[in-house]
């Protein structure tokens, strides 16, 4: 699998040695590179890459603001790439696949696309089930109502898991899920709050939200999931947003994307 890629920096000595590096792993094809965040959405929004390497810092639209930017379109993996640690909390939070330092180590390197190339066949396998489904919906009707009811069935409570083994800190806590209040995501890190705990676990938001129940465990927001069963009010906000707030007393916005969620709060 080639993985078509575009790199942006302001700066050319970055883009050259960033290329240099990318030699020693063939499946990349560096199809673009662009000087200025504006070249990257438009470059980005024509090619429809795999993979974009992104300067944070740069004069105009940074890095933060061309992910933005596309917010529009199905957007590719993102790496951000700058000379500055503490850009790196925001990183995750806006999705990046992962964050490299300049100079970009080569085994720093390696290890981040072995995670984009585990990201892409995750994501092929799920687009060629998806046409899969369209197919036998189409053409065997018959066959398809038979996969949705069984998908439908008393199984598919029992395959969410009850316990969650987290290594933290060089231990391994194996967590009853009841006891889970929220979870919080930044990237592919995400910190799961047990009463008066806080573990760190290394997984993406979506493949946590499959591992969950979803008749307890809702997504309420972009970057959290919440236990519903821990929800002791709900807070209105501005712009049809609202607060839950929990049993622990902490407080997670309902983005307006995810508010059908508090309906069964309310009615």
């Amino acid at each position: 699998m080639t993985i078509r890629t575009i790199l942006v920096d302001d700066e050319a000595l970055a883009i050259q040695g960033l290329a240099l590096r990318l030699e020693a792993h063939p499946d990349v094809e560096i199809i673009e590179t662009c000087n200025n965040g504006r070249e990257a959405i438009r470059a980005i929004k024509t090619h429809k890459p795999d993979l974009v390497f992104l300067d944070i810092q740069m004069p105009g639209f940074d890095g933060f603001s061309v992910v933005s930017g596309l917010a529009e379109i199905e957007p590719p993996l993102f790496v951000f790439v700058t000379a500055y640690s503490d850009h790196a909390i925001r990183a995750f939070e806006a999705q990046a696949t992962d964050y490299l330092m300049k100079p970009v180590d080569e085994d720093r390197l390696a290890a981040t696309l072995d995670r984009v190339r585990q990201r892409l066949s995750e994501k092929k396998g799920s687009e060629e089930a998806e046409r899969l489904k369209e197919a036998l919906a189409e053409h065997a009707p018959d066959v398809h109502e038979e996969m949705v009811d069984a998908g439908d069935e008393g199984p598919s409570a029992n395959r969410f898991e009850r316990l969650i083994n987290i290594k933290d800190q060089g231990q391994i806590f194996r967590v009853d899920v009841d006891t889970i209040e929220r979870i919080d995501a930044a990237g592919d890190y995400m910190c799961i709050y047990t009463g008066g705990e806080t573990l760190i676990l290394r997984q993406t938001m979506k493949d946590m939200e499959k591992r969950l129940d979803p008749r307890k465990f809702q997504r309420v927001h972009r970057s959290s999931i919440v236990n519903l069963d821990l929800v002791k009010q709900v807070k209105p906000h501005t712009n049809g947003e609202c607060f839950l707030v929990l049993e622990s007393g902490a407080q997670i916005k309902v983005s307006r994307s995810y508010r059908d969620v508090v309906a069964r709060f309310v009615h």
